[in-house]
């Protein structure tokens, strides 16, 4: 009755759908691409050899990859999750070079992120809205072996139908706040379903766990966080060093991940309240957003460059936009100082630990239930510090950059840190390899 319920909503919703993908579109207009693929309909398989995007996708009568190979799937909704989603397809493609992997996501930044990463070595695509009709086509036209959800996306329709076709599916990484707990709870016999249905469940942490069971998951499994398994790329720490002899000898104050709202805090301290000689990176998460940024900043009278022009940082520039996709690990590498965004306002933090492994003394706001036991523990062990505005996170930022001996201190203790607490990719490794068989 609870899941009758949810499609008779999910049908009262079809209408805006394409208004939705419409509005998104303003500000992101890959958002009308491959819109096909968001109710299940896909390219049919192609003759070219090549392992990438449209290319050897698995036909819908043999349900097998290229050269009748198997088929893993996972899912990983945007960003975050197809970063920490890296490590597994790594291993996933070790344990298993017969079968082909396939990432879907739902937003273009996640799609792209796939692309920038992984490049061809991947199939791509949308995972359909979860329609039933929707969900019957994706899983009738890839036939995965096994399902793996990447951190926590509950979709009824979808447990419901990887389970009338074999499929199992897992929720690997998985995280649940207590503001996410509360909205699931609102509809506790279709969560209680959707959970009951997944083959096996993987938390980061026991308070993720526990409230994944209090919802209704019958087995948890606490394996820690695949993000620590994330290495910084050669490659990246390379452009990170060419970055900085752009910039020159100045201090750098890396604001990464930042969310709305947060920019126009930041520029506001900073017009009152100088950083001497040091150079302010701001990286937004959202791509979408690097042209209203760089607006906000001329609007407060910040003189602003961005990283796409690619020439050497003047002198007198107090911000350097970094407008680019794909070159988090580059500007970790760049900076002295790193501020994680997402803290200054209730967001949740975005991801400390990459900035903790590349040895950067990281600096957190207040707010911080997306990586709350990472940050509680980045802040016990030293690696970290916590402020509680913009204007306490200039004065923190302008202090350590005017203490080398702190800086080297907090950095060997985020690499220390990070190392600490790597191992969850091979334990979640064996939890596929049951489900598989």
């Amino acid at each position: 009755m609870a899941r009758l319920l949810y499609n008779l909503a999910l049908l009262l919703l079809l209408p805006y759908v394409g208004l939705h993908l419409l509005l998104r579109s303003r500000k992101q207009t890959e958002y009308l691409q491959h819109v096909g693929e968001r109710f299940g309909f896909f390219p049919s398989p192609q003759p070219s050899p090549l392992r990438g995007e449209g290319a050897g996708l698995p036909s819908p009568a043999s349900g097998r990859g290229v050269g009748g190979e198997g088929l893993i799937w996972l899912h990983a909704v945007s960003v975050g999750e197809t970063r920490a989603a890296v490590p597994l397809v790594a291993a996933l493609k070790v344990r298993y070079p017969q079968h082909r992997i396939l990432l879907t996501h739902m937003t273009p930044t996640g799609r792209q992120a796939s692309a920038d990463l992984l490049g061809d070595g991947v199939l791509r695509a949308y995972l359909p809205y979860d329609y039933p009709f929707a969900v019957q086509r994706f899983l009738k036209h890839f036939r995965p072996a096994v399902g793996i959800i990447m951190e926590t996306e509950i979709w009824p329709n979808l447990v419901a139908a990887c389970k009338e076709n074999g499929i199992p599916l897992l929720l690997a990484n998985a995280r649940l706040s207590e503001k996410s707990a509360r909205r699931y709870a609102r509809f506790p016999n279709l969560t209680r379903g959707a959970l009951q249905g997944l083959a096996a469940i993987a938390a980061q942490t026991e308070a993720d766990a526990a409230r994944l069971r209090a919802l209704g998951a019958p087995q948890v499994e606490v394996l820690g966080s695949v993000k620590f398994d994330i290495l910084p790329p050669p490659e990246q720490i390379a452009r990170g060093e060419a970055l900085r002899q752009m910039i020159g000898p100045r201090p750098v104050l890396l604001a990464a991940s930042t969310r709305e709202g947060e920019e126009a805090l930041l520029f506001a301290a900073l017009a009152k309240r100088s950083l001497g000689e040091a150079l302010l990176v701001v990286v937004p998460r959202h791509p979408q957003r690097f042209g209203e940024v760089a607006a906000l900043a001329g609007r407060i009278g910040l003189t602003l460059q961005r990283r796409s022009e690619n020439t050497p940082i003047n002198a007198q520039t107090q911000v350097l936009l970094g407008d680019s996709m794909g070159e988090l690990f580059a500007y970790y590498a760049a900076c002295d100082v790193a501020f994680i965004g997402g803290s200054l306002l209730d967001y949740g933090c975005q991801n400390l630990i990459e900035a903790c492994a590349v040895g950067k003394p990281v600096l957190i706001g207040r707010s911080t239930f997306n990586f709350a036991q990472a940050a509680e523990q980045a802040l016990a062990c030293g690696a970290a510090r916590q402020i509680g505005s913009a204007e306490e996170l200039l004065e923190a930022a302008d202090a350590l950059l005017r203490d080398e001996a702190a800086q080297n201190s907090m950095g060997t203790a985020g690499i220390e840190f990070a190392a600490r607490h790597r191992g969850a990719t091979a334990k979640t490794l064996e939890l596929i390899s049951r489900a598989m068989r």
